[in-house]
């Protein structure tokens, strides 16, 4: 919705020639039988001064249906279409102003305006010699002294511009088409240089700006179109590039550059789709598989790949596979070191696979770029106390088994070591007390391992047999040896076992 101080601005800035039309009363006006176009040119003037733009214009278009050949019609529409910023629709009612009228001093200086800044400076030229020539105010002459100065000065940098620009001295080019543009704005030419400049330069977000630009300069510009979805392709846009190369095809559907690209984007576009779709399943290992095929499809384009291994890194640490996580997350961090994302997943994988010190090197890091993630500082947290943990007793390694194992293979282990370490089996007093501890030990693991909530506060760097953090409550456990208290573990007598193996 447009401001009322946007519609102001703008009504001020063809103030003059609004007064002018008011100054002309509605010369030249040819009046039907029933005074229809008188009507329709009053009512628009007023609706003008109220900044009733579209109602005006309507009232104006009316005015010229009625009689063709009123050229104060014609410039109190160019006059609204100017003030709504539509100056391709403007020119040509001035162009028939100045047919009609060709001593219309006001009409040709803001032809010569408007030409200018589309960047035809031999037309525009013209139109202020012939102001010039034509006994103007003093205001007038002013005005296109001046503009005439600034059209001969653009003359020679356009030509410098081109000679820079076929020299490859893009550097150069791009200096001379910024002071070029600043005026010529809607100069389709120099802003198809500047765009080809900036790419032939690396400045790519710059080139996208300038070619979105000529997407709308220019009628059915599909090679704009078709360059725009080449650049986010190349960046690893493959959504911006999908949109832009079916803008084309709207314009030319047997486009065949458009086409051809179309069919590539989409096909990659699909498969990232699909990839992370899978990876919101939880269906990691699947997910992993569709994002080297991404790679397979798009061998040439490194953005891709750099974003294919990054989601493959996420998958595998989400699957908790820590080495293939660590390997390819380690494979995107040597181009791409400060990569947030990828660092958190490798921190991830390092604690899988129990590597607390590498972990929170990566969440420290991470930290450094991006100060406020809760994600990275929870990480941390828990690497920490992982850490610590490590150094005081870690009842996965008690038992021999991994952080990932099941509660079966818990059990299946407990067993085999407590069938080892029974203390009946030890004579020698010194070995009989090594093997209590070794036992007590085995036992409190397996105790941990096999309770859910035991299990995930150990995870999370907390040991729930530990007195100090866990002050006030019982643990079976604690004591020594005779701190069971009647419990056993195999069933029958303090020690006499009997072990069942299905």
């Amino acid at each position: 919705m447009v401001s009322i101080d946007h519609v102001t601005q703008k009504i001020l800035t063809y103030l003059p020639y609004v007064l002018v039309l008011m100054d002309m009363r509605y010369e030249g006006v040819k009046c039907g039988k029933d005074g229809s176009v008188d009507n329709h040119m009053e009512m628009g003037k007023k609706l003008l001064a109220a900044g009733q733009l579209a109602d005006a214009l309507s009232h104006f278009h009316a005015a010229v249906d009625g009689d063709p050949k009123n050229y104060v019609a014609y410039y109190r529409r160019a006059t609204v279409f100017l003030a709504m910023g539509k100056s391709k629709s403007a020119l040509p009612d001035l162009s028939r102003v100045i047919e009609l009228k060709p001593d219309f001093t006001s009409a040709r200086l803001q032809r010569g305006n408007l030409l200018l800044k589309q960047g035809k400076l031999d037309e525009a030229e013209s139109d202020f010699k012939r102001v010039l020539k034509s006994n103007p105010s003093d205001k007038e002459e002013q005005e296109a002294t001046t503009q005439l100065a600034k059209s001969d000065e653009l003359q020679r940098l356009v030509t410098q511009a081109h000679r820079s620009y076929s020299g490859k001295d893009f550097a150069t080019a791009l200096a001379q088409l910024d002071v070029i543009i600043e005026t010529c704005v809607w100069d389709v030419t120099s802003r198809e240089m500047r765009a080809e400049c900036f790419i032939q330069m690396g400045e790519m977000g710059k080139a996208i700006s300038d070619l979105k630009a000529l997407s709308k300069l220019k009628n059915d510009n599909t090679q704009a179109f078709y360059k725009l979805s080449t650049i986010y392709y190349n960046l690893g846009d493959h959504e911006m590039s999908l949109n832009e190369v079916r803008e084309c095809l709207k314009l030319d559907p047997d486009h065949k550059q458009c086409f051809g690209h179309y069919k590539q984007v989409k096909k990659l576009n699909k498969q990232i789709q699909s990839a992370e779709e899978l990876i919101r399943e939880q269906r990691y290992e699947d997910a992993v598989s569709k994002y080297e095929a991404v790679m397979k499809t798009e061998p040439n384009v490194a953005q891709f790949s750099h974003v294919a291994k990054e989601r493959i890194c996420h998958a595998l640490s989400k699957a908790q596979q820590a080495s293939r996580a660590v390997s390819v997350c380690s494979d995107v961090l040597r181009s791409n070191p400060e990569n947030v994302n990828v660092l958190k997943d490798r921190a991830e994988a390092y604690v899988q696979d129990e590597q607390y010190e590498e972990a929170i090197k990566d969440y420290e890091t991470a930290a450094k770029h991006s100060e406020n993630d809760h994600q990275i500082k929870e990480g941390l947290d828990r690497a920490q106390r992982l850490l610590k943990q490590s150094q005081r007793r870690d009842y996965y390694k008690i038992l021999g088994v991994k952080r990932t194992a099941q509660k079966k293979e818990i059990i299946r282990a407990y067993r085999k070591l407590a069938q080892q370490w029974h203390p009946d089996n030890f004579q020698d007093p010194e070995e009989k007390k090594k093997a209590e501890k070794k036992f007590i030990d085995i036992a409190q693991a397996k105790e941990v391992l096999t309770d859910p909530e035991m299990r995930t506060k150990f995870d999370h760097g907390e040991d729930p047999m530990d007195p100090e953090s866990q002050q006030g409550q019982h643990h079976p456990f604690h004591g020594g040896f005779h701190g069971f208290q009647g419990f056993n573990p195999f069933g029958s007598g303090p020690f006499n076992f009997k072990f069942t193996y299905n």
